[in-house]
């Protein structure tokens, strides 16, 4: 299967490297939602308008968790 941007598997962060994200939204359980190149990433305790600084922890086919650090 091919990703978004036509690479198969390809995704745009690596599960314990550490990445700027700016948070634009809160989901439902109070997270703080953020993207890089299209990816949705999930960071506990971020607000909207805050750049954090974010390991990721878990990648999944259309999103990814990360703690601020």
């Amino acid at each position: 299967m091919r990703d978004e941007h036509g690479d198969p598997g390809r995704r745009p962060v690596t599960e314990g490297q550490i990445y700027e994200v700016t948070i634009t939204d809160i989901g439902e359980r109070g997270d703080g939602i953020g993207k890089i190149e299209g990816l949705v990433i999930i960071v506990p305790d971020a607000t909207p308008g805050e750049t954090v600084k974010v390991r990721i922890n878990r990648v999944e086919r259309k999103v990814a968790f990360g703690r601020k650090v």
